[in-house]
């Protein structure tokens, strides 16, 4: 006898949660799916590896990940002048903000996801994947209400003067996706703290829940480090396309232990951890 939870329909992405277009080879209502947590597919951002093919082919000949970590690094501050803001085209006593880099970026998601920069990622993924915002200060439900706006508001003060943030964060998303590659796993075991149950957004309960995600989220590879924030732990099989970036990625940059941040849509919860 099948169980209910084998009969009941599939959840899908509610409407309104995601866009018709995006900037990577597979629309947002096919990877923000639990298909796609099952069986995920390889993730490209449009022409990214094309235009910097010389970087990853650099990569390829390096051996240590360490190794591939300073080259990327290198790579970028030389590719985006980031050492050098006249080069980029910044006037000396300006209003552009050239300190605004991938790296300060990270650092303010680590510090605060619900930060300026937390607001400037969030839009990254709603541009390049097509996957809406469903918290930044507070639900978002309401296209028209104040939490978007401010939102909003949040992500054009982040973004305004820029040196090509997004550009950059392509190239950090690719760098961890060449990275993860390299191993043989499909998904990862990951966790995340929860405080008030209700306050997730559930589209199935029972034996099998179903969640949907946060556009961007912040997960742990360490239960007992995702138990500091909250008092439940969620435990969630997430395929390795879907992680933006992971704190050992890059050494001596972030801070934490075994963070990950992960691109969202719909995920079946494996069970509580606690």
């Amino acid at each position: 006898m099948r169980r209910a939870a084998d009969t009941a329909p599939i959840p899908t992405l509610p409407r309104g949660t995601c866009l018709p277009i995006n900037r990577c080879n597979l629309p947002a209502r096919i990877l923000g799916g639990l298909a796609f947590q099952r069986q995920p597919a390889p993730l490209a951002l449009d022409g990214v590896t094309t235009l910097h093919a010389d970087l990853f082919a650099r990569l390829d000949r390096i051996e240590t990940a360490a190794d591939r970590a300073r080259q990327f690094r290198d790579y970028l501050t030389v590719h985006f002048t980031l050492e050098d803001p006249a080069a980029a085209g910044y006037a000396k006593g300006g209003r552009g903000r050239p300190k605004a880099t991938w790296e300060r970026i990270l650092r303010g998601w680590f510090f605060d996801t619900d930060s300026r920069e937390g607001a400037v990622l969030k839009a990254w993924v709603e541009s390049r994947f097509g996957l809406l915002p469903r918290y930044h200060g507070g639900p978002i439900r309401d296209f028209s209400g104040d939490t978007y706006r401010a939102y909003l508001e949040a992500r054009a003060r982040g973004l305004y003067n820029t040196n090509a943030l997004e550009a950059q964060l392509d190239l950090v998303y690719s760098y961890c996706q060449y990275e993860l590659q390299r191993g043989e796993q499909t998904h990862l075991q990951l966790y995340r703290g929860v405080n008030r149950l209700e306050q997730l957004e559930w589209l199935r309960e029972g034996d099998e829940p179903v969640v949907l995600l946060n556009n961007l989220n912040s997960f742990s590879s360490d239960p007992e480090r995702a138990s500091e924030f909250g008092d439940r732990v969620a435990r969630i099989r997430v395929p390795v396309e879907k992680v933006f970036c992971y704190q050992r990625l890059f050494p001596g940059l972030l801070e934490g232990e075994g963070e990950q941040m992960v691109i969202g849509g719909l995920y079946r919860v494996e069970g509580w951890a606690y």
